[in-house]
């Protein structure tokens, strides 16, 4: 297995968690949010370095970066994806607010990134999604058909070549890039979906907090 360097964002303003505090501050069975999502990654063999993209947050763990965070999501793994070491092949972008990745979600969407270049997990969309001009009232334009539409999760692996080439050729404004691998499909790389997983939810709001507590009951 070779090695790979994980890259979190973590320099969001926490705008619909409240604002007054960071999320990634909240604590969650004895640890951070922070803290629980850089340790999926570090107590992995096959993990080199884990980079950590923040605006005022120090770490201070074994194979853990810090580097500064920019004004968007895809300009703080921009920052950090320039100091990962030259020699590391492989790369994975986890959301920081995502702490209950499991295992097997990483060693999942790791196997199918080295089988087909680039890999993410996904969740299928439940709801119906109808499509009109916001804001609110607004008229319906359509119906999406769902049969075909899958939520992202993280990690969002790939060769680091790769992303860098994605970031090279960005047609648009990266404050408008709202998923990695999104640099990647604008730049005419392949990329893949494995199963997602529930339980790697994203949180965001207070609420999200106490299901992810919710989870870690379930699992003790």
């Amino acid at each position: 297995m070779p090695q790979f360097a994980v890259i979190l964002p973590a320099a969001g303003l926490s705008t619909r968690f409240g604002g007054a505090r960071s999320k990634l501050a909240e604590p969650l069975g004895g640890q951070t949010v922070l803290e629980r999502s850089i340790l999926a990654f570090t107590q992995r063999e096959d993990i080199e370095t884990v980079l950590v993209a923040t605006r005022d947050v120090s770490v201070s763990l074994s194979k853990v970066i810090c580097c500064g965070g920019g004004t968007s999501r895809a300009q703080s793994v921009r920052n950090a994806l320039r100091i990962v070491p030259s020699h590391i092949e492989w790369l994975a972008v986890h959301d920081a607010a995502r702490p209950l990745v499991s295992q097997e979600l990483i060693a999942r969407t790791f196997t199918a990134a080295l089988q087909h270049g680039a890999a993410v997990p996904a969740l299928p969309v439940a709801l119906t999604i109808k499509q009109a001009r916001g804001p609110l009232p607004a008229k319906v334009q359509r119906t999406v058909p769902r049969d075909q539409l899958w939520a992202m999760q993280t990690p969002q692996v790939m060769r680091r070549a790769a992303l860098l080439d994605a970031f090279d050729r960005c047609p648009i404004p990266l404050d408008q890039v709202t998923d990695d691998m999104q640099l990647l499909e604008l730049a005419g790389h392949d990329v893949w979906l494995v199963p997602g997983d529930e339980r790697n939810l994203k949180i965001t709001t207070p609420m999200d907090i106490k299901l992810a507590e919710l989870w870690l009951g379930l699992q003790g």
